[in-house]
């Protein structure tokens, strides 16, 4: 196997760096002489891309959904390989890193709370008891209770049903009346286990109160339980049933008094959750003339949707450095190198189908990738699954970054048979 960065940096071992996250912590670790690890199924890791596999160390080949043997073989490959650190790209994944870092003694998350990064129920407990403002929601096991539930009237309508363990928009709607409730319910239960690691998953739903106002997130990275704030993102996207991202751009167009709020709110969130040496990606929604704004969730795990490379873009802070920096006791670089601005724009298909042709203009200041190619599979457009490719685009000023990658996404041709 080849070696990545320089053989006498530290050592960190990554829960299964595939995912979007991945590319960035490679990318991160390269500039700070870190050795980047990787703990996963070696199924999973024969299917890793070129560019990954090259950048790796070593690998710790285990059954990420065995929590018992997973610790025994990553503690004995740390120790081997002198591991001082341990980070997860995936949120499912994060509370057994928690485990690991503890029984290693190494910096990292309270692995009491550690579950609460990854079930929304916990999560909705945790933000509670620290008194984080959340949107209100109950707990049902079937679409029974959760007819219940709609009839008592106390969320209002319409209603956001959820599972409570999932990543990103999987099995999350947005229903407007009791005629959705089942299949909205069926949705959220659809999934037992997390793929590709066969994870088992909680299948109870949040039947949770639907906030009106504009979206945003904030990445915050922790070291020994201080809180250190990234610039805040605004979020976009589809109306109806399934809110699918659209894109996201950086800075957020908000007020600076706003602005600090919303990565106030992020900070509390995340230790809430027991993010104690780490990252938070914090997701919030302002509602109109509200001064404060409501957390909707947390993950111990660096932002989806390449928000890494529009913050960096904008700001010059490396999340995913950051985050490294973290998990090795280290402070991390978070102040800002610049005050520039970027938006990226998602190609999303109108429906499901094999994928066609594919035309994406070339602009001066974007830049853009495709997630699939012609003739693969496209699934229906109800969660990020369905993303075909992006456009990213960089600018002196967030409206004009916004509006050069709009106009690139809405000249874009996809084809969908």
């Amino acid at each position: 196997m080849n070696t990545g960065a320089g053989p006498r940096g530290p050592g960190v071992l990554v829960i299964e760096p595939m995912g979007n996250a991945g590319r960035f912590l490679v990318e991160a670790a390269d500039r700070l002489g870190i050795r980047l690890y990787a703990a996963t199924h070696k199924d999973i890791y024969d299917t890793y891309p070129p560019w990954l596999g090259s950048a790796l160390s070593g690998l710790c080949a285990t059954d990420l959904a065995d929590v018992p043997r997973a610790l025994e073989e990553m503690d004995a490959f740390c120790r081997r390989h002198r591991i001082t650190g341990i980070a997860a790209c995936w949120e499912l994944l994060t509370p057994l890193a928690a485990l690991l870092a503890e029984r290693l003694r190494l910096p990292g998350n309270d692995p009491v709370l550690a579950r609460a990064a990854r079930n929304k129920i916990l999560m909705g407990e945790a933000f509670a008891a620290a008194g984080v403002p959340a949107p209100r929601w109950t707990v049902v096991q079937d679409a029974g209770q959760a007819h219940q539930v709609a009839a008592s009237h106390d969320l209002g309508w319409p209603l956001v049903i959820k599972p409570a363990e999932q990543g990103g928009s999987w099995g999350v709607s947005i229903v407007g009346g009791p005629d959705q409730l089942s299949a909205a319910v069926a949705g959220a239960q659809q999934y037992t286990h997390a793929q590709p690691h066969g994870v088992a998953l909680d299948t109870r739903v949040l039947v949770q109160e639907y906030v009106p106002g504009e979206e945003y997130s904030c990445e915050t990275v922790i070291a020994h339980g201080v809180a250190y704030p990234l610039p805040v993102v605004r979020k976009e996207t589809t109306e109806g049933t399934y809110r699918i991202e659209t894109g996201h751009s950086c800075p957020a167009d908000l007020a600076p008094p706003m602005a600090r709020r919303v990565q106030h709110i992020a900070a509390r969130a995340a230790l809430a959750v027991g993010i104690r040496n780490g990252v938070a990606h914090t997701e919030v929604k302002i509602r109109p003339g509200a001064s404060m704004p409501d957390v909707i969730e947390t993950g111990a795990r660096l932002p989806g949707g390449n928000i890494c490379e529009i913050v960096e873009a904008a700001s010059g802070v490396s999340a995913a450095a950051a985050y490294l920096q973290a998990v090795l006791g280290r402070v991390p670089d978070t102040a800002p190198l610049r005050s520039d601005a970027a938006a990226i724009r998602f190609l999303l298909p109108e429906r499901g189908g094999r994928l066609g042709r594919i035309v994406i203009p070339e602009v001066t200041g974007t830049h853009s990738e495709l997630h699939l190619r012609p003739g693969d599979m496209v699934p229906q457009p109800t969660d990020s699954s369905c993303r075909i490719g992006h456009v990213v685009a960089r600018a002196e000023t967030v409206e004009q970054a916004r509006r050069l990658a709009a106009q690139v996404a809405s000249r874009s041709r996809v084809e969908v048979s």
